[in-house]
């Protein structure tokens, strides 16, 4: 069982299943959400229970996908598509997940939006959009 939490811990949740391969977004949204690129992991929607809903705040920041974040200490924590026709999958920040993850970044996604202050030298994947 993973678990995770905001850092006031108001929010917390679970899943049962195995958390997949890592990925940072450098997309402009994510770099304007998180203050930096986002390294996130995803879970079968159906596998994530969550507890503090009163805390947990959505924002729609297009029409394909909400962000969640917890509206007492602004942490970022997951990202969800909206069309669940095409998309059954949640995504979770690896940084909420509570202990080790045992995930590595295999993809990094939206390179061409990157901030020109860091560079990608991790050797994974990269992929411009």
């Amino acid at each position: 069982m993973i678990k995770g939490s905001c850092l006031c811990g108001n929010i917390t949740y679970t899943t049962n299943s195995p958390l997949g391969d890592g990925e940072i977004c450098h997309c402009v949204q994510c770099r304007k959400s998180t203050g930096y690129a986002l390294a996130s992991t995803s879970v079968p929607l159906k596998s994530v229970s969550i507890k503090g809903d009163e805390f947990l705040s959505w924002y729609h920041s297009s029409e394909k996908a909400r962000r969640g974040f917890c509206s007492n200490c602004g942490s970022t924590l997951f990202f969800d598509p909206i069309d669940k026709n095409k998309h059954d999958w949640f995504s979770i920040a690896l940084g909420s997940i509570d202990g080790d993850t045992g995930c590595t970044i295999k993809l990094h996604i939206f390179t061409a939006e990157k901030g020109d202050y860091y560079e990608i030298l991790d050797g994974a994947r990269q992929n411009e959009y």
